[in-house]
Parts: structure tokens; C-alpha cells; sequence
């Protein structure tokens, strides 16, 4: 049944940090079968018998009922939107009004409901027994359900905790213990119930527009959009040092509702209301799968002209392609370096964008290195992310000589690898060892529409390259054109090329004027 991570601190009472659904389940469950008990008392049948059982099941997995109030003792309390309705009409197994409560109540109704005519189906092949059937189902749920449990003594310890799981591939949600630290910053401050449902409302809007998934992600970007670096092991750590405070609770409720739409906008761009040029460059980020920025991004947006966040957005695609695509150098450092940019704009230190950029000196590999660097890289084609960044490049080159704009997520075309992927041996005079080497070049990719490309296969270069003369694609008929064979020294020659093109592309000219001038 997986892990249930518990808090305490007397090893007498616990707080479930995570297995609250699962424990609040089985006991509609045992809940389910003791009202089934309880009609076979009420129809007289084994009176007795099914009376002592039901004491006894309710006595270990239920808690103890006061036999003149009615009122219930638990063993388990659920949070604070469920537990009146668990404790007050569940519990005593009574009559289930169903007016005037709100949705998450009925919810709770429903599913004890539902569990109450499962119970009453299960196993009516021996009657006469159905008391002793129902007793025997309660044992066989606590002798054959398992759990592993994991018991801390505070909140950072259970953090500590789901990080370890998580990374073993457990999934367990960090979430819900940001939000458990935060209710208990309002408990302590003796905070009203309308403050807490006002954090229950709230934060629930913002979990449910993002996934639950994906707010950690979301949270760290955020802070650190704000304030100095935080590593995602540290994070919470560091929220619990600095969210000790009611005030403190709803001013970060407050940041990561304003921050919210300019995440999800730079994760899925499309369905958003920012402008054309914005949303395309975002998705290229995203086809890059370059999150680094994020943080930069969150923090101009909520400052800069529009004009100016449009031309950051756009640097930071030209520094996601020398940096990280190309480059493939080391995403820790850049993201700690864009964090310091982050954090003087959340300051009001930089407001502007080419003050800014200038601060992006450290993470953007200038000409030269980017050329050599481009005229050396190998991307394999055979993963879909590399598929669409290749896809990306060469069309960005295409437009760049031609002024013709392709999609390039269209289906109408494709890279033709012109040494062929699959290549026999000693195609165009070329090993199997060295076409391994070489047919992922970017030298040796380009355009081609789908069915020509499909329908040429394997064949010599000598007939490609009258299909290459006769493309629509520039930089294809440009390769037929000055290509009469394809060799290593070919492949090179042209992806020296290609490296001049990409510089003259992706280039941020404040940061490049020292090698222009």
C-alpha cells in the first residue's frame, strides 16, 4: 500500500503527512461494513452475536462511542474541511443528511455510500453467516494491506524524506507538506477560520491550475525570481526560515499568484494571451527544453516595458542556443548566474533591458567560441527533442538566406540526413565506422520535402543531388549545386558554413560589438 509518512513528537499521537487518503478510505470502508453489521442487529439477525462484533471492530479500528451522547472518540481526525461531517453523522453510522454542506462533504457522503452497497453485495453465497463474513472481511483488510512507515519529527525531516523517496522513484507530494507548514504558521498565530479557508481556497486554485506535479518546480522558479539562489534541496529549508508569519504566509500566496500565468505561459505557450512574437519564442525555449531562464523571465515580467521583456525573452533564446544547445556546458552555473540577474531586478536594481544584458555576459559564449563550437557538434536526429531542434536550425537558416518562413514543426517536410542514416557499407566510398561518426553532423543534415524524401532511400549521393538542385529549400539546392560528391572533408566544409550562418543568427549585438568592431 505503499509509504505513509507520519509527524510526531510522543510517538502517541501522529499527524499523517501523506497517506491522509488512503487511511480516511479504508476507514469509510470499515465504517461501510460496521453499518452493515449494524442492519443485521436491526433485522434480529444473531442479535447477539453481531452486537459484540460490532463493539469490538469499532472499540480497535474505530475508536470508542459514548454510549448516552453518541459522541465519538477516533482514532482518526481528518483535516478540517471533512472532519465535522466524519466525527458528526459518519461515525455514529446515523441518518446522512444531505442539504446545506458544501461539495467536498457530499464527496465524503458519496463515497461512504458507495462502499456501503459494495459491503452489502460482497459474498452472499452462505447465509446466515453474514456477521461473521463481514467480521472476517475487517481482519483480512488489516492482516493482508501493508504499509511502510516512516516516522520524523518535524516538518523539515519529512521533506528530507520525500526528497529521498522521490528520487528513488516513489511519488510523493512535497505539496501537500508545503501546505501542511504553512496551515500550522496560521494555527500558531491563532489565525480565524476565515483566513484558513481563505489559504485553502487560494492555494488549491493555484495547485489545481498547474498540476500537482509540477508546483515544486514552479515554487523555485518563483522564489528564485525573487530572492537569492535557492536549490530545490534547500528550498524548503529556506521558506521555513524566512514564512514564520501570517503575514509572511499571504504575502507568498500573494507572489506566487502574481507569478503564476508567466509560468504557465513559458511551460505550454500557446493557449496564453501574450503576443505572437512572445508565445514563439517562448515555445522555442520550450523546444529547447531550457528552463534555466525561467527565473529572469518571472522577474522581468513583472517590471519591464513590454518592449523590453519581448527583447530579453528573445536573448535568452540566443543564449539558450550558444550556451545550452550547442555549447551543452554546464546548466548549474548558468542558472545560478541568471538567478543574480533575477534578484537585482526583483530589487528594482535593473529595470531596462540593455543594462540587463550586459549582465549576461557570463553566460553567453561569444563568436568565435560559438562558431567553432557549432562546426564541431553532432545531434542525433533519432531523439524527438533533437529531431525538432535540428528541424529549428535549419529553418532558422533557411529564412535567414532565403526570407522564406517554415513551420518548422510541419509535416510537409523533413531533415534529410544526406548520408543516409541507414547507409550501406562503403556508401559514397565512406566506412561503417566513419559514417557513424559523421551522419548526425549537422553539416551533413538538411531539408527536403517528405515524399521526396521518403522515396530516395539509400541511394548514391549522384542521384540525390539532382534531387537537391531541384528543391524549394534553399540551403538544399545550394548543397546540390556546389557539392558534385559527399565526402568527410564535404560534410565539414559545409557545417564551417553553417557555424557563420548560426553566429550571424543567434547573436545579441551588445555583447558581440568587441568582435564586429
Amino acid at each position: 500500500m505503499g509509504y505513509l509518512v507520519l509527524q510526531s513528537n510522543d510517538d502517541k499521537s501522529f499527524d499523517f503527512i501523506d497517506g491522509q487518503q488512503r487511511l480516511t478510505t479504508i476507514s469509510l470502508i470499515v465504517l461501510a461494513i460496521l453499518r452493515n453489521i449494524q442492519h443485521l442487529i436491526e433485522t434480529d439477525n444473531d442479535p447477539v452475536a453481531n452486537k459484540s462484533r460490532m463493539d469490538q471492530i469499532r472499540q480497535t479500528y474505530v475508536g470508542y462511542l459514548d454510549p448516552v451522547t453518541l459522541v465519538a472518540r477516533p482514532k482518526l481526525t481528518l483535516n478540517r474541511n471533512n472532519n465535522d461531517y466524519y466525527q458528526t453523522y459518519l461515525l455514529p453510522l446515523g441518518h446522512l443528511p444531505q442539504r446545506g454542506f458544501r461539495a467536498f462533504e457530499h464527496l465524503l457522503r458519496k463515497a461512504f455510500e458507495w462502499f456501503d452497497k459494495r459491503v452489502a453485495a460482497f459474498d452472499k453465497t452462505d447465509t446466515g453467516n453474514e456477521g461473521m463474513r463481514l467480521a472476517q472481511l475487517v481482519e483480512n483488510i488489516s492482516d493482508r494491506l501493508f504499509f511502510t512507515v516512516i516516522t520524523v519529527s518535524d516538518e523539515l525531516n519529512a521533506y528530507k524524506v520525500f526528497e529521498t523517496l522521490n528520487a528513488r522513484g516513489v511519488r510523493l507530494s512535497a505539496t501537500d507538506l508545503l501546505k501542511n507548514y504553512l496551515f500550522s504558521v496560521l494555527d500558531r498565530g491563532g489565525e480565524t477560520d476565515h483566513e484558513l479557508r481563505n489559504l485553502e481556497d487560494r492555494w488549491e486554485a493555484i495547485v489545481g491550475r498547474l498540476q500537482s506535479e509540477n508546483f515544486p518546480d514552479f515554487l523555485r522558479v518563483h522564489w528564485n525570481s525573487r530572492r537569492s539562489f535557492a536549490r530545490q534541496g534547500d528550498l524548503f529549508k529556506t521558506i521555513r526560515t524566512q514564512v514564520t508569519t501570517a503575514e509572511a504566509v499571504f504575502r507568498l500566496l500573494r507572489d506566487l499568484e502574481q507569478d503564476l500565468d508567466t509560468y504557465l505561459t513559458l511551460s505550454s505557450p500557446e493557449p496564453s494571451e501574450w503576443s505572437q512574437e512572445d508565445k514563439r519564442l517562448a515555445g522555442v525555449l520550450k523546444t529547447f527544453r531550457v528552463r534555466q531562464p525561467f527565473p529572469l523571465l518571472l522577474a522581468a515580467k513583472r517590471i519591464f516595458e513590454p518592449t523590453d521583456f519581448t527583447g530579453l525573452l528573445r536573448a535568452t533564446v540566443v543564449i539558450s542556443m550558444r550556451f545550452n544547445v550547442i555549447g551543452s556546458q554546464g546548466a548549474a552555473e548558468q542558472e545560478k548566474s541568471y538567478n543574480k540577474v533575477a534578484e537585482r531586478i526583483a530589487k528594482g536594481e535593473l529595470t531596462k533591458l540593455e543594462p540587463t544584458l550586459q549582465q549576461l555576459r557570463s553566460v553567453y559564449p561569444d563568436d568565435n567560441t560559438f562558431k567553432t563550437m557549432f562546426a564541431e557538434k553532432t545531434i542525433r536526429t533519432t531523439d524527438s527533442r533533437n529531431n525538432r531542434v535540428v528541424r529549428f536550425i535549419l529553418c532558422s537558416i533557411e529564412k535567414h538566406l532565403s526570407q522564406q518562413d517554415f513551420d518548422f514543426a510541419s509535416d510537409a517536410f523533413n531533415i534529410e540526413h544526406i548520408l543516409p542514416q541507414n547507409a550501406p557499407d562503403d556508401w559514397g566510398g565512406i566506412g561503417r565506422d566513419d559514417a557513424d561518426a559523421l551522419v548526425y553532423r549537422l553539416g551533413n543534415m538538411t531539408l527536403l520535402q517528405s515524399g521526396q524524401n521518403r522515396d530516395m532511400g539509400n541511394v548514391e549521393y549522384s542521384q540525390k543531388r539532382e534531387v537537391y538542385q531541384r528543391s524549394g529549400f534553399f540551403i538544399t539546392k545550394k548543397l546540390g549545386d556546389e557539392n558534385i560528391d559527399w565526402t568527410a572533408e564535404r560534410i565539414a566544409v559545409r557545417q564551417k558554413w553553417m557555424a557563420t550562418q548560426a553566429t550571424a543568427i543567434w547573436r545579441i549585438s551588445q555583447l558581440s560589438l568587441e568582435r564586429h568592431e
